[in-house]
């Protein structure tokens, strides 16, 4: 046997040292005969203990073949088949990626299952593969509650914190999307380097904090604490020394390597939870072994000594020791069980090296935005309803308002149309948002769907992602455009991915609400005044919305509302701050800005534009404050050229009809792209790319944009940004050259 392949090591060991009877010693004394647990559940869980040795092995094998994409296995942590086994099929789980055992496990409480060749699908990265269509070596499955995972850190924590938390909500609030029981929790198991990640303490803190408030978060943390970060060690008393006196936080310790006792503390910690719906930290001490993937050469960093010792406390062996000394099986069935299962692991995953793979990027694309749900959007509600929802506020809703006010009427009827929205953010209740967009709303519908979170963008975006499971559409609020980048990974890594790592089986609906961008007449400096959206840009499957009116805001909300609705889509409505009051456009009092609610039927389909003008001699493309500048320079330019010019507003930034703006500005001698956010990397450099890609005839293109500078304080905020003066100037020198 080699000094490196410790994955052989390991394989013989059992075997050795099982028919040798050299076991381990227990570090916890617990006999079968002093519990209430029967000698079956104890035999089913070592099977599947054992089951998912044997996939690591082989995994392994084939890897060195070509034919195995995947080799992060669960080797040490077998102790999770218990969780599998205790917690049923209806609580929702999040599951760190060493979780092969729990899901085996797990299968058993339904019909039918066939765990083993779904994850060898998985692992051979085969197109057949019933979660992720190959995409992705995923532990997940929509029939056993366990959203897909991908090699998370931490990231999955705080939606499962969210989930948790929408569990009571949603059985409060009685709503017939809910997709959880009332009576389930929910669980979440991790690494135990991955509690000092940001996001994780993002999950915990915030998980008390509204225990603390006398919320309920029924969730169990696991940590499987093996004492490795792939090579870097954890203190033996780390995990311990940070959870077990944490306010508001439940802890538990468990011998991962001790059936039993991970039996009694695993229905302990189940009991607590369901019953008082609080969280509680559940440490399981283990080991890792044969290093932390197929590629990890343990002995780059561990003596030999060290991985002696781990190997000899394997799992697996101590399991086999307590069926023996518990009479449960003998040491020849062991040694049976343990070469049946490597004759149908392997021959499972032969034939599932077999199955076909995904091949053309068409295929790899087609579950970016794909959602199996099916749901008709709720009808209007009648105007009685209206009437008595606001109240006063009714008299006037027909009258010209700005930005601000139309979305907040917007807001109030999609939540009263809509019962499964949710209202939440940084100030958003009782102050009524930091612009009172979203005054009166607390009082209209109170807090159990109106509500402050603590000061945390993560948590915001992770709340969001977790009531989406669980039937909801969240209309989250990020305070500031700048904040956003403090839970980016929220939207990239968790809330895009979903659909696409499950087909759609999963999918984590939401209209995300975000004021920003620059233009605040020196208010606020760099932080309140961001004015680069380029991190959605390279998002796939994500909606992005920038309206710049208060008209076109309430109706693309809407739209906004029904693609999360009906579609499982995530959408990013940035709301431009300065016009967010903005009454007039051309001169003092002319409140050629303030526009009258449109009818509650009326909506906006995502990717439409709308031109403003129809001149031929010049097309100015551009959005949000963009076009406030551009219809301001408009009549300039069209003075000095002395010929008409057309202005488009694109409106939605992502899913641009681009034949048709093609056969807008096909007439057009020249186009300028005014985008409000830096140069480099904003969307305007792309539509210009693409612009002049599909150009089947030459046409004088340019980008005007902000300069690549933050933005700064008092009288010079705009200095960096395009000006109706700058926008004169650029399309004067586009059209006389």
């Amino acid at each position: 046997m080699s000094l490196f392949n410790r994955d052989e090591v390991v394989d013989k060991n059992f075997t050795k040292y099982v028919n040798d009877g050299n076991l381990p010693k227990a570090l916890t004394n617990l006999l079968l005969s002093q519990t209430n647990i029967r000698s079956s559940v104890l035999i089913s869980i070592f099977e599947s203990q054992v089951f998912s040795r044997h996939m690591d092995l082989k995994a392994r094998l084939l890897k060195n073949e070509g034919k195995c994409f995947y080799t992060i296995g669960s080797s040490g942590h077998e102790g999770n088949a218990v969780f599998g086994k205790v917690f049923p099929y209806t609580d929702m789980a999040f599951l760190h990626y060493r979780s092969g055992p729990f899901f085996i496990e797990r299968s058993k409480q339904i019909p039918n299952a066939t765990p083993i060749y779904d994850l060898a699908l998985s692992f051979m990265a085969s197109s057949e593969d019933p979660i992720s269509g190959g995409r992705h070596k995923v532990i997940g499955s929509q029939v056993l509650n366990i959203p897909p995972q991908t090699s998370t850190i931490a990231s999955h924590l705080p939606k499962a914190v969210g989930a948790a938390f929408s569990i009571d909500r949603a059985k409060d609030l009685d709503i017939i999307e809910r997709k959880i029981k009332g009576n389930s929790i929910v669980l979440c198991s991790f690494g135990d380097a991955s509690v000092n990640h940001a996001t994780a303490l993002c999950a915990f803190n915030t998980a008390i904090w509204v225990t603390a408030q006398g919320g309920h978060v029924p969730i169990i943390f696991i940590c499987e604490d093996n004492g490795t970060g792939i090579s870097v060690p954890t203190d033996d008393q780390w995990i311990e020394y940070n959870f077990s006196q944490r306010f508001g936080l439940d802890y538990i310790q468990t011998d991962g390597l001790h059936l039993l006792d991970l039996i009694i503390k695993s229905r302990e910690a189940e009991k607590d939870c369901r019953l008082k719906r609080n969280p509680i930290f559940l440490h399981m001490k283990t080991v890792r072994l044969m290093g932390h993937a197929g590629s990890d050469i343990e002995v780059g960093y561990k003596s030999l000594s060290e991985i002696e010792a781990t190997e000899f406390n394997d799992p697996l062996l101590h399991s086999a020791r307590i069926l023996i000394e518990n009479q449960c099986l003998s040491s020849d069935e062991i040694l049976k069980l343990y070469e049946s299962a490597r004759a149908q692991i392997g021959r499972v995953y032969d034939a599932a090296t077999l199955r076909p793979k995904l091949e053309s990027s068409k295929d790899v694309m087609a579950s970016i935005t794909a959602n199996q749900t099916t749901r008709k959007v709720p009808k209007q509600a009648t105007q009685k309803a209206r009437k008595e929802l606001f109240g006063k506020e009714f008299k006037r809703i027909d009258r010209p308002q700005h930005m601000a006010k139309l979305i907040n009427y917007a807001l109030s009827d999609i939540m009263l149309r809509y019962p499964n929205t949710l209202v939440f953010g940084e100030d958003v209740a009782q102050k009524g948002g930091v612009y009172h967009v979203t005054a009166d709303i607390y009082k209209q519908f109170g807090v159990r769907r109106v509500f402050n979170s603590p000061l945390d963008e993560t948590s915001i975006m992770g709340f969001s992602i977790g009531f989406g499971h669980n039937g909801f559409i969240p209309i989250p609020e990020i305070q500031f455009l700048a904040y956003l980048h403090n839970a980016e990974d929220q939207l990239r890594g968790e809330a895009a991915t979903l659909p696409f790592f499950s087909e759609g089986r999963f999918t984590n609906p939401m209209v995300l609400r975000v004021p920003g961008l620059g233009y605040q007449k020196g208010f606020g400096g760099h932080f309140h005044n961001d004015n680069s959206l380029t991190i959605f840009r390279d998002l796939p499957g994500i909606i992005l919305a920038v309206p710049s009116n208060g008209a076109d805001a309430a109706k693309m909300l809407r739209t906004a509302v029904r693609e999360a609705y009906e579609n499982g889509r995530v959408v990013v409505f940035v709301e431009p701050i300065a016009l967010y009051m903005t009454k007039d456009l051309y001169s003092p009092k002319d409140e050629k800005w303030n526009f009258n609610y449109p009818n509650v039927k009326d909506e906006i389909p995502v990717g439409e534009f709308v031109p403003y003008g129809n001149g031929k001699v010049l097309t100015i493309i551009t959005y949000g404050n963009g076009l406030y500048l551009s219809l301001q320079a408009q009549k300039e330019i069209e003075n000095k050229l002395k010929k008409k010019i057309k202005v488009i507003d694109l409106r939605w930034l992502s899913n641009i009809d681009i034949p048709k703006l093609m056969k807008a500005i096909s007439t057009c001698e020249n186009v300028l792209v005014v985008d409000e956010c830096r140069r480099t990397g904003c969307h305007g450099e792309g539509l210009v790319t693409q612009l002049v890609g599909e150009l089947k005839k030459p046409i004088n293109i340019k980008l005007h944009a902000a300069e690549d500078s933050f933005i700064s304080l008092g009288i010079a905020a705009t200095a960096t940004l395009p000006s109706k003066e700058s926008i004169i100037q650029k399309a004067l020198e586009l059209v006389n050259g």
